[in-house]
Formats: structure tokens, C-alpha cells, sequence
């Protein structure tokens, strides 16, 4: 919202405090005014001039050569390239010696052999920016009406002599989105009074109820809606002053008619709308839904297309405008315009958002509308319009006012105890410092004891709750103001929680084992969605996605992790291990999404590589497994976490296995399927993933420390044969029960298939270590519990020593 400061003071009294003083004031009550911008800086020396004479130069077919008073003793010669100068206007005039902006200093010239004292300039020239000049001196200069004085400055005359702030308004406070509403604003923060525009209307003899009716369809969408008639209008340009005053808030001029819409639209915030009332077609404005397929061409001259999802203001059968948005070609004010049907309405601003978004459309207008306009300013604002029309177009305004009115308002009422607001501050406000400060914002404020009862006025529709009371106490007491203070109470250091150490211990095992952390979208395509998910469920989709490559919310995190890989394979880092924390989302049908915390991790290429040792060694199943194995030791998960051979989708058939804690199924670890690598175009690629909730969460014994032994241990090798499928983890399993506990380690140390080997069977050897922490063990100690070692193997596994 741009405020001029000039226009400001019509409303509150300014006096003793400067455009930038107002400006901190406002910051500082919680409004932030991101700039203020001096209109005439830079400018100097430009006075009004009056061209007397007006002749074609001798020399230049596009040059004119002027004699113009400039308010001095003699008249000056200026040499002239605008299209439209011309004898009798009164025209800005840069004399010898003025500055423009950008320190554009004018000297006395010759253009092609004529003298030139001075500059005739364009409102450009002067600074402002060319789409908010009016259309008819946007090629030109600009004329000032025959009312002004030759040698005035020029500069004053157009209102540059003004300053503006830029105000940086949050959607909620619609209200200071009006000159009215930002009076209301400083008025409260100076505690001056503000002073309200005088409408004076004298209505003609005819009725506006003979021109028009007006109904409404939709009422939910338009509960207000009415209508004037001004008659015998005569268009021409605005007043002076209100055409600065619109091009100092970034609206261009266009005549007098709009222009007062448009003034009215910035003075009470409320949007209003000019038919020419004789190209409506009819004596009716009905208010609807627009049908299916339905056509629109809009001032801007864009056919539309309408759906059922937008308002539109007809005639009773054609569009004539798109409610809240824009006006239609087919009836707008034009020169000829001589009866102007003046519409003052409110309307609700979700439908003034949907069509504004879909036509892409956003107008100061539908701006308004979508915020919230004060439905208790709606006809007052129409008033205001009529009465200018009447006062600057020669318009007759007609008695009365065609109204639709299904708007019930009701101001909202809110309470608060002096208790609570002290206390949320951190202070000991007076219930007279209160009221005086609500008092100042013109709310209507009664006191019952310690509680202060506040009817809101409808054009602050963000003050609902008490909340938002005590925001209002405290901006306008000042922030500044309020004292420092330490927190009271007992205090506790901020730590991580459980799960959120455990979770640190994970990355920071993980990248001391040579991972990297990635960190990719929780948004993936409708292809691979379902890839490597752990739990299947439907997919989540986007509303409205950014791409079809981000379309759904992910089942599994391995998908973005080989995307990874694969982005770096292609340029030339082939060996890489990278690791993800990360969310899935798993659809629970009409109930809310669960978020599930998930651990990945993708390694490709070489795990090892000492080229000047001639050792090189490839990512394989057992460096990944290996890495989990540690990861489980860490978090005291040791012996709890298994691995079970499994077939997948998308997994190497041979080179898979599920991850089980507990012996319940958390994850998956493998090698992906060599199609995929092709596809991806990587090497031999090892994934794993797990829910990493129920790794984190799992109970734990408490740490136990053991001394280091003071007796010797004795080992004893072991190769057994086996059945091919019997896994090593079984047979270790059934040695470490068997020879507990005088067996503290078990761990394989060979593996045979082949020649000499009966079919289906496998040679698989363990070094077994005997220790016993209070004395030396014997031989035929630990003979015995080898027997047992060796008895329950065959029971069990049937593994018998190989001979």
C-alpha cells in the first residue's frame, strides 16, 4: 500500500512529525514500512509555463519552436520535441539552470541553429514512471488545466512536493489497505483524532428504482449489492489533485468517472464499479453464477471463458462484468458516456480469489476482496463516489439507492481479564492505560471489574480472540516499552531427547564408516513410487504437483539414493556411499497419512582401493552387512539383529536378505537387481533400508563392562559339514548356546564348496575360543563343553566334523 503523506493529513494532523518519524512510528507499532520515497528528489528549477506562441522549427521537421512565460520579465524561446505541444498550454518548463532527476542539469542550447532557453517536460522527465502517466501524455507532455499560473512551481502544482510510504501489510491487516484505514492506524499511534471526507449529495427528483433492479442469485457469494444512477455525466479528465493523487499510489488516470472509482477504492478501501448505463441493454442487474462455457470479453479486451465456480454481474441475461475482478468491454464508461449505474457491493473473498486465479487476474480490486472489505463502509463508500461525480462530472444523482441486502453483520465482541494481559506481558497495566490505548484505535470499550469487554468495529476483522487484544495493547504501548525481563520459574538445560541421541550416534557411526549423508525429495513419479517400498500402500498424491517427476509422496527412500549414484556416476565418481535419514509416507485410507522415519543407505563401486599396495576391493553384500552389524553393536542391539536370505522386486535374487530385530522384519539389504544397475548405468550396487523408529526404540540392557582377562584362553578350529542351505549364522548360533559359558567367541574362518564335497553339502570351519575370567581352564574342561559343542550341532543342524 503506497500512502502519500500529503493526502495523509486530510484525515490526522501531521504537524511536528516528518514523513520519515511517521514512518518508524508505524514500523515500531508492529506495521513495516519498507520505504519512503521523496517524489521530487533531485528536482530544481520547474515552474508552470504558458505557450504563447507555437511555430515548426526551420531546420526539423519533428521539432517545434515555442515562445513560452515563464512568469519572468520577457517570455524565452525553447525548442520543443514533444508531438502535442501547442499554443495556450500551460506545461512544466525545466528553466536554464533546473536539475532533473538522474542530475540532469538544463543549459541554454542551440537545437539545428535556434537558441533554447529551458526544457518543455513530460511527466517521465519528471520522474514518474510512464504506466502511470495518462495515456493521452504518455507519448508527450503533460498539459496542465487553464486555472494554473504562469512561474508557479510546477513541481507543487502536480503534488511531487509530496512524500510516500510504502507500507509492507500482512494479509491480515486488510483494514490499513485504505487511506481511511491507515488515518485510523496513525491516528491511534499519535493520539490525534481523525477527521472523516463530508459527503454532501443532493439527489434529483427521479428515482433510481424507475432505472434499474437489481437481484441476486447468489447470495452467499454477493450478500450486498447496490446500485445508483447518475445521470447526465460529462467525461473529461479528472481534477488535477485527484490525478497526483492516484499516480502517487501507482494508478494511472483515465477520466473523471473511473478515476472516482478509483479514488473511493483508496480512500475507504472499498472496490466500485462504472457502468455506462445505456449499453447495458436493459433495466436490470442481476447477480449470479456464471453458466458452463459462458463468455466474457473484459476490459482489458481478453475473451474469457466462465465455469460455474465464478460471479458475474449481468444484465439479466449477458455478463456485463466478472464480479469483483474486472468489468466487461460491452458496457464500460466511455467518452459518450452520459448515465453512469455506480455499483457499491460486497462480495465474499473466496469467490473473488477463484476467479481471480483462474483468469489471472489480480486487480487492486480482487486484492481487496480476497482480504476483506468492511461491510459496514459498502454504501457509505457509494455516497462518496455519487457525490463527486455530481461535484466533478456534472452528473445529476437519482433519489435513493437500489439495494440486495442479505448481509447480516454482526461486530465481534471480545473480553479479557487485566490479569491475563499483565500477565502474557510481563507488566502491570492500569485498566485506564488499557481502555486509553483501545479508546485511541476507536473501539467501543466497557469495563465490569478487572475485565475489559471490547465491541470490535467490522473493519477490523482480525481481532477475534483475546490474543489478539493484547497484540493490540502492546504495539500501541510500544514494544520498546516493554521491559526486559528474565524468565521466572524453575529452568532445566535443553538436551536431546532418546530417540534424537540414538539418531545422532546413527549419522555420526554411519559417515565414520565412509558415508555421506544425502538429502533428496520426499516427492517422487507415479514409476517409481512403489519401488523397494518396505510396506506397500497406496500412493499419496498431489493436488497440485510441480512435475510429474514429483508428483507422489514416497513408499521408500532407495529410489532417490540410486538417482544419487546415478547423478554422480556421470561425472566420473563411480565409487560412492551415501546414506539417508529420511520420511516415507504410508496412506492409512481416509485417516491422515502416517510419517514414517526410514534409514537407506546405496554404496557402488570400489570400497577399498590402495593402488600403491596393488589392493583393490569391490563393494560386495558383506561390506554393507558388515556395516549394520557395527551399527547394531553400537546401539547395544548386538546378537538381536539377524539377517534371513529373501526374494524382492527389484533385488538380485541370490543377494538379498531381510533385516530382522527380534526376529520381526524392519528392512531389507541387498545388491538391486542387474537390470536395474544396466539401467541406471552403475557397477555392482549393495542398498539397504529400515524403519529406523523401531531400531531406535527397541529396549536395551544397560551397558555391562567386563575386565580384561587375567588367564589364558584356549582355541580350538572346527570344520564341519553341512547342508548347502543351512546358514553360518544358525551353526553359530547352536555353538555359542551349547558352549555357553565358558565359549566367549565364535567367528568362521573358511568356507569350501566343490571337489571332494558330497552334493548339497558344504565345508564351513569356526575358531572357537574357550576362556574361563577366574582361573586357567584344563584340557578336559574344555574337551567336555566341545563335545557338547559338537553334540548339539549334529542334533540341531545336522553338522558333523569333517574327516
Amino acid at each position: 500500500m503506497f500512502v502519500s503523506y500529503k493526502w495523509l493529513q486530510d484525515y490526522v494532523d501531521l504537524s511536528g512529525v516528518t514523513a520519515e518519524e511517521l514512518a518508524e512510528k508505524i514500523t515500531k507499532s508492529g506495521i513495516e514500512v519498507e520505504g519512503v520515497e521523496t517524489l521530487n528528489e533531485g528536482i530544481t528549477g520547474v515552474v508552470i509555463g504558458h505557450v504563447l506562441e507555437r511555430e515548426q522549427h526551420p531546420n526539423a521537421d519533428k521539432l517545434s519552436k515555442c515562445l513560452v512565460d515563464v512568469g519572468e520579465e520577457a517570455p524565452v524561446q525553447i525548442i520543443c520535441g514533444a508531438p502535442n505541444v501547442a499554443k495556450g498550454q500551460k506545461v512544466a518548463v525545466a528553466k536554464t539552470g533546473a536539475v532533473l532527476p538522474g542530475n540532469f542539469k538544463i543549459k541554454r542550447a542551440k537545437l539545428r541553429g535556434e537558441e533554447s532557453n529551458g526544457m518543455i517536460c513530460s511527466l517521465q522527465e519528471l520522474g514518474m514512471e510512464g504506466k502511470i502517466v495518462p495515456k493521452e501524455y504518455a507519448e508527450g507532455i503533460f498539459v496542465f488545466p487553464e486555472s494554473v499560473t504562469p512561474g508557479e512551481d510546477a513541481i507543487a502544482t502536480l503534488n511531487r512536493d509530496d512524500k510516500v510510504l510504502e507500507l509492507g501489510l500482512t494479509p491480515n491487516r486488510a483494514d490499513c489497505l485504505s487511506m481511511l484505514g491507515v488515518a485510523y492506524e496513525v491516528g491511534a499511534i499519535l493520539g490525534r483524532e481523525v477527521k472523516f471526507p463530508e459527503i454532501k449529495l443532493d439527489e434529483a427528483g427521479e428515482k433510481a428504482s424507475d432505472y434499474i433492479k437489481v437481484t441476486v442469485e447468489a447470495e452467499e457469494d454477493n450478500p450486498l449489492y447496490a446500485a445508483k444512477v447518475i445521470k447526465n455525466v460529462k467525461i473529461g479528465p479528472s481534477p488535477l489533485w485527484m490525478q497526483t493523487r492516484l499516480m502517487a499510489a501507482g494508478i494511472r488516470p483515465h477520466n473523471n468517472v473511473v478515476d472516482i472509482t478509483n479514488y473511493i477504492l483508496l480512500e475507504y478501501g472499498q472496490p466500485l464499479h462504472a457502468f455506462d448505463y445505456d449499453k447495458l441493454g436493459s433495466k436490470e442487474i442481476l447477480v449470479r453464477r456464471a453458466h458452463d462455457g459462458e463468455t466474457i470479453v473484459t476490459l482489458d479486451d481478453a475473451k474469457r471463458t466462465l465455469t460455474t465456480d465464478h460471479l458475474v454481474i449481468t444484465n439479466g441475461t449477458e455478463p456485463v462484468a466478472l464480479a469483483g475482478v474486472m468489468g466487461g468491454a460491452n458496457s464500460e464508461v466511455s467518452s459518450s458516456t452520459t448515465t453512469v449505474l455506480l455499483e457499491a457491493a460486497y462480495f465474499t473473498g473466496s469467490t473473488i480469489r477463484k476467479s481471480s486465479k483462474d483468469h489471472g487476474l489480480r486487480s487492486e480490486a480482487s486484492s481487496r476482496y480476497e482480504k476483506g472489505v468492511d461491510p459496514n463502509r459498502v454504501r457509505e463508500a457509494g455516497e462518496r463516489a455519487a457525490a463527486l461525480m455530481a461535484e466533478y462530472a456534472g452528473g445529476e444523482v437519482l433519489e435513493g439507492t437500489v439495494i440486495a441486502d442479505a448481509l447480516s453483520v454482526e461486530p465481534a465482541v471480545v473480553s479479557i481479564t487485566m490479569e491475563k494481559l499483565n500477565s502474557v506481558l510481563g507488566m502491570q497495566l492500569s485498566i485506564d492505560e488499557v481502555t486509553d490505548i483501545l479508546a485511541r484505535l476507536k473501539f467501543d470499550v466497557s469495563v465490569e471489574g478487572e475485565t475489559v469487554t471490547v465491541i470490535v468495529p467490522t473493519r477490523r476483522g482480525d481481532i477475534t480472540i483475546e490474543e489478539d487484544l493484547i497484540e493490540e495493547v502492546a504495539r500501541l504501548y510500544g514494544y520498546d516499552n516493554i521491559p526486559k525481563t528474565l524468565p521466572a520459574g524453575e529452568q532445566s538445560a535443553g538436551k536431546l531427547t532418546p530417540y534424537q541421541a540414538k539418531r545422532r550416534v546413527v549419522r555420526r557411526y554411519l559417515e565414520g564408516a565412509g558415508l555421506y549423508q544425502a538429502v533428496t525429495y520426499s516427492l517422487t513419479s507415479e514409476e517409481k513410487v512403489a519401488q523397494y517400498a518396505l510396506e506397500k500402500t497406496d500412493a499419496i498424491k498431489l493436488a497440485m504437483p510441480m512435475s510429474e517427476e514429483r508428483s507422489q509422496l514416497r513408499l521408500s527412500i532407495v529410489p532417490q539414493l540410486l538417482e544419487v549414484l546415478k547423478y554422480n556416476g556421470a561425472r566420473q565418481a563411480d565409487s560412492l556411499a551415501v546414506y539417508e535419514i529420511g520420511a516415507v509416507f504410508l496412506s492409512k485410507g481416509e485417516e491422515l497419512p502416517v510419517e514414517e522415519e526410514h534409514l537407506a543407505a546405496a554404496v557402488t563401486g570400489l570400497w577399498v582401493s590402495n593402488p600403491w599396495q596393488g589392493e583393490k576391493k569391490p563393494v560386495d553384500f558383506f561390506v554393507l552387512k558388515g556395516i549394520l552389524e557395527g551399527l547394531s553393536e553400537k546401539l547395544g542391539l548386538d546378537g538381536r539383529v539377524e539377517f534371513a536370505q529373501a526374494q524382492l522386486d527389484g533385488m538380485h535374487p541370490g543377494r538379498t536378505a531381510d533385516i530382522l530385530l527380534d526376529g520381526k522384519r524392519i528392512g531389507f539389504i541387498g545388491q538391486i537387481h542387474p537390470t536395474a544397475q544396466k539401467e541406471l548405468d552403475l557397477k555392482d550396487t549393495y542398498v539397504f533400508e529400515l524403519k529406523l523408529g523401531e531400531l531406535l526404540e527397541a529396549g536395551t540392557e544397560p551397558l555391562h563392562y567386563e575386565p580384561i582377562p587375567r588367564f589364558p584362553s584356549i582355541t580350538r578350529d572346527i570344520a564341519l559339514v553341512a547342508d548347502k542351505e543351512t546358514p553360518a549364522g544358525k551353526l553359530r548360533s547352536i555353538i555359542l548356546e551349547a558352549g555357553n559359558p565358558l565359549l566367549k567367541e565364535a567367528s568362521v574362518f573358511d568356507l569350501y564348496e566343490g571337489a571332494n564335497m558330497e552334493a548339497g553339502k558344504k565345508s564351513i570351519a569356526f575358531s572357537l575360543k574357550y576362556a574361563n575370567p577366574e582361573r586357567t581352564l584344563t584340557d578336559e574342561e574344555v574337551t567336555k563343553v566341545h563335545e557338547k559343542v559338537l553334540a548339539a550341532l549334529k542334533e540341531q543342524a545336522g553338522a558333523v566334523l569333517r574327516g
